[in-house]
């Protein structure tokens, strides 16, 4: 279907695997505003196409593929693309976002996006090209690991590929592209579930941009505003992610021997200053990056992508683990066998527990680090009773052994390395975020609460309407293309560099404070008619780009509405308040005995959270909303 807005091609492919068959999927220009792109976009089709509750192994089941309207546009940090699905983890709608190469290649051969529906009868690799797509034997490729199988494949198209998890069907799968992956949710094995090992798209076609000047000096600017400003331009190059993880330490918000404490004695030794001074080669960045933020080590003789601070603490801390090369190799092992490092982690630790407290002997005990490689191999293959018990996540494992109150993770899926009991904001958000305990669904207010800025991370009071601000903000970023660290820019530099000064100091007194601001700005956008190009440049690139008119609180309203779709799908599935939840642990037993605060208040902050979303109590978006955001109210088979 045609666009009249640049930088889109204005084609989304449907293909059907189980009859090897393709056709446009229609997608109108008034979709594109409302949705944008990404993960919104992906929510739309989804909504559209998935009316009942439905298991994420059946065949009914879609995975979405798309891009944003900035991937091909040069813009900073832009290649980044989304792949959705009903999720086997959480039998929720999981979205997850890369920086591989395959989103600007599915651009060049001409699609903004994939809907890829059915069941393949046997192993296939979809080849995308201009002209046709090819259903070709992936024999030769199955049982690969993800590098084996993008080297097989060849050539310079761009690939995203499973690994033996994915095959294996083990819950939290990750999709690989380069090195690369698409982490959360077990999107992996939603493709292995459907026989589908791999996909290449390869082009030359670039859609036209609509005011290519003016686009190319806002790209300048920005890539300058991110160099410039202390996080973007100096702390995510020096350390990557890994850098965060001191800071973590300092405020107690490093999870310690399965979220039980949040401070690490040993934490210095699987530092990101660690890393950097002993191990690391040099940093690297995805296409159009001017961050660049990945780490490259090396392991067994190969210059490899290095660990993300998620691993570091989860793998490190939150087993009692201090070796960081062993954090290196695992990392790598996990990449390559398919698997997302997070969940995968929260398993481990979980297993510990259980087998501390008794009530699973797996032999697997903190701090003893011998078994966890041929464990991680053991879950990817499930070639053993630990291994194939661990495939299925602790919300699984909880069912069978016990241990919910220590099980760490919502809606199935396990929590990152933020302990939120001294960042309570951030604990609202693992409860309500729409994919379960991911960090950055959860609008990552921990940013605020400790990470960034020093914002009171006990206080309950503003932290439901902050929360849902910051989710709508990245929503709408991360449907446009754009890799969420550009939204650090947000952030004036002077908070960050002058952390005591008097301004500082009243700004992290007071924003807990603005919530009725922040609630009135996005319940009606049009008093924000205005675009903030030296902090958040999002908006007027986009316009440069695509030729539409988005503003500040347009495109606040754009995220508003992609959560809350991705809310309505969720409960098509079943979702309700009481999935909203934490382990008890977290809401419950204080992380330190001397500060009564110190723990998720969920159950008062869920309240004002369903408030300021203008959801009913089951925490479902009400009709007066959907028709608020434009979305056609269409609810059959909900629970």
């Amino acid at each position: 279907m045609a666009t009249a807005f640049g930088s889109y091609t204005g084609k989304i492919l449907k293909i059907n695997l189980a009859e090897k068959t393709c056709e446009e999927y229609p997608f109108s220009d008034k979709e594109r505003e409302m949705f944008l792109g990404g993960k919104i976009l992906a929510a739309k089709i989804i909504y559209d196409n998935i009316k009942h509750k439905i298991d994420a192994y059946d065949d009914e089941n879609i995975i979405v593929v798309s891009t944003g309207p900035l991937n091909g546009t040069a813009a900073p940090s832009s290649s980044r693309f989304n792949i959705s699905a009903i999720s086997p983890l959480t039998g929720l709608l999981s979205s997850s976002n890369c920086g591989g190469n395959f989103g600007m290649s599915l651009k060049r051969a001409g699609y903004d996006a994939l809907v890829i529906t059915g069941k393949a009868a046997e192993k296939t690799l979809l080849k995308i090209t201009e002209d046709k797509v090819d259903f070709l034997s992936a024999d030769g490729l199955w049982g690969l690991k993800t590098g084996e199988t993008q080297e097989k494949i060849g050539g310079k198209c761009g690939k995203i590929v499973i690994g033996p998890a994915g095959e294996n069907l083990v819950r939290y799968a990750c999709i690989v592209s380069e090195e690369r992956a698409a982490g959360r949710g077990g999107l992996g094995a939603v493709m292995g579930s459907k026989n589908l090992k791999a996909v290449t798209a390869e082009g030359a076609l670039l859609p036209k941009v609509k005011n290519r000047e003016r686009l190319k000096t806002l790209n300048y600017k920005w890539a300058k505003l991110l160099q410039n400003h202390p996080l973007t331009g100096a702390q995510l190059p020096k350390l990557g992610t890994a850098g965060l993880l001191t800071t973590m330490q300092m405020k107690h918000i490093l999870a310690t021997k399965n979220f039980s404490a949040g401070q690490y004695d040993e934490f210095d030794k699987i530092s990101g200053e660690h890393m950097s001074e002993k191990f690391l080669i040099k940093n690297k960045g995805c296409l159009t990056c001017p961050i660049k933020c990945a780490r490259v080590v090396n392991i067994h003789g190969k210059n490899v992508k290095g660990p993300e601070v998620e691993i570091m603490g989860l793998m490190g801390a939150n087993i009692l683990n201090n070796d960081l090369e062993k954090i290196m190799l695992w990392n790598y092992e996990m990449d390559e066998y398919g698997m997302d490092t997070i969940s995968t982690s929260g398993c481990f630790a979980f297993a510990m527990e259980l087998n501390e407290k008794g009530l699973w002997d797996n032999g697997l005990e903190f701090g003893k680090i011998d078994r966890v490689s041929e464990v991680i191999k053991e879950i990817a293959f499930r070639s053993s009773e630990v291994g194939d018990v661990m495939a299925e996540g602790t919300k699984r494992m909880s069912e069978r052994f016990g241990g919910k109150d220590f099980c760490i993770s919502s809606k199935g899926m396990e929590l990152s390395a933020y302990e939120p009991r001294a960042a309570v904001g951030q604990g609202l958000g693992y409860a309500v975020s729409n994919r379960g305990g991911c960090h950055l669904n959860a609008g990552y207010l921990v940013v605020l609460e400790g990470l960034g800025l020093s914002i009171n991370p006990y206080t309950h009071s503003g932290k439901a309407t902050l929360s849902m601000t910051f989710q709508d903000l990245m929503e709408a970023v991360s449907a446009g293309g754009s890799c969420l660290f550009t939204t650090y820019a947000f952030f004036p530099s002077f908070l960050l560099t002058k952390p005591n000064s008097l301004m500082t100091r009243i700004v992290n007194k007071i924003l807990p404070y603005l919530g009725g601001a922040l609630y009135l700005a996005g319940k009606l956008p049009w008093i924000l008619p205005v675009n903030l190009p030296p902090i958040f440049p999002h908006p007027v690139v986009i316009n440069a780009a695509t030729g539409m008119k988005l503003n500040f609180g347009k495109m606040l309203r754009v995220g508003e509405r992609g959560y809350n779709l991705e809310r309505l799908v969720n409960q098509r599935m079943g979702v309700k308040a009481s999935d909203d939840a934490l382990p008890k642990r977290l809401t419950d037993t204080l992380q330190d005995p001397k500060n009564p605060k110190s723990r998720v208040p969920l159950e008062t902050m869920k309240k004002r959270y369903y408030a300021s979303r203008s959801w009913d109590k089951e925490g479902h978006p009400t009709k007066r909303l959907i028709k608020r955001l434009g979305i056609v109210y269409d609810m059959e088979g909900t629970e």
